[in-house]
């Protein structure tokens, strides 16, 4: 590719930057992000690649556009790169979240214009430049999403663009993503963020100082509740249907395990402990996550 476009450069967008550089993807990398503070921390750290103050800049003649930013964002973007964009281009994205966006392009975006959705399975809970890592996705999975009317060549280019970053690619639906991902990651980091909040409350009502205590249960789910709060609030309202069936599966299955303990279930309460311990030994076999106790800290 001769020219790639990233708007937004925050973790991931910076990630990608220092990627596409590091492997020699493009020709030309081109930078546009309107947050003056991350402006200056790209400029600071001396990240390669080129800002440029106006999306017509970055827009002309790129080969592939990436947008990196949160999905409330999606709309605004599409309405001002339109007036620049010819059919020659391709767009992808970084978005935890399908069947919404789906919806937002093909209402807006010009026609004649196609993007191929994808979804790195990355991240962290630090956000900003100063946090991205040039191999934060490798041998990582990314979700491309296959439509209608996704044309094979275009869904090629961006399949070879993700081998090329590092990462491990598969194709799916927005409809088979957003299930999925609603289970996996949307529903943790509520069940994350729902937990803190249950803490900070006790802490109000019995005035116990507990936080202080946190044992490595809730030091774990404070780590996932440190996430942005704004590309949260977006994959929480763009994936409502899937993450509030999540939500009536967990309940319904907390209520299990509190009817187990009030009625000292023994048999009961101890076939689920073993039996959700064997998904820590699948996600290991299947190297999502190493095999080390407590995550490998030290």
């Amino acid at each position: 590719m001769k020219k790639i476009l990233i708007i937004g450069c925050g973790l991931l967008g910076s990630s990608l930057l220092r990627r596409i550089a590091k492997k020699k993807i493009a020709k030309n990398i081109f930078v546009y992000e309107k947050s003056k503070i991350n402006i200056t921390k790209i400029k600071k750290l001396k990240l390669p690649g080129i800002i440029v103050k106006s999306l017509k800049d970055g827009v002309i003649n790129s080969d592939l556009i990436i947008f990196c930013t949160p999905m409330s964002e999606y709309k605004k973007l599409i309405l001002k790169i339109n007036k620049f964009i010819t059919p020659k281009t391709l767009i992808t994205d970084i978005g935890s979240s399908k069947i919404e966006t789906t919806k937002t392009i093909k209402k807006f975006l010009k026609k004649g214009i196609y993007w191929i959705q994808s979804h790195p399975i990355t991240g962290s809970e630090v956000s900003g430049p100063e946090h991205g890592k040039e191999n934060i996705f490798e041998d990582k999975w990314c979700i491309m999403i296959k439509e209608k009317n996704t044309l094979k060549n275009n869904l090629n280019i961006i399949n070879k663009f993700w081998k090329k970053i590092g990462s491990r690619t598969v194709v799916m639906s927005a409809e088979k993503h957003d299930k999925i991902f609603s289970i996996t990651s949307h529903l943790p980091h509520l069940i994350a963020y729902n937990l803190v909040k249950s803490a900070q409350d006790f802490e109000k009502k019995q005035s116990y100082g507990l936080i202080k205590f946190s044992a490595g249960g809730l030091r774990d789910f404070s780590r996932i509740a440190a996430s942005n709060e704004i590309m949260w609030r977006d994959v929480f309202f763009n994936n409502k249907n899937n993450i509030s069936k999540a939500i009536d599966l967990f309940i319904k299955n907390l209520n299990k395990f509190k009817k187990d303990i009030n009625s000292k279930n023994n048999k009961s309460i101890i076939k689920k402990l073993i039996q959700t311990k064997k998904v820590r030994s699948k996600i290991i076999k299947l190297k999502q996550d190493i095999n080390k106790p407590d995550f490998g800290r030290n």
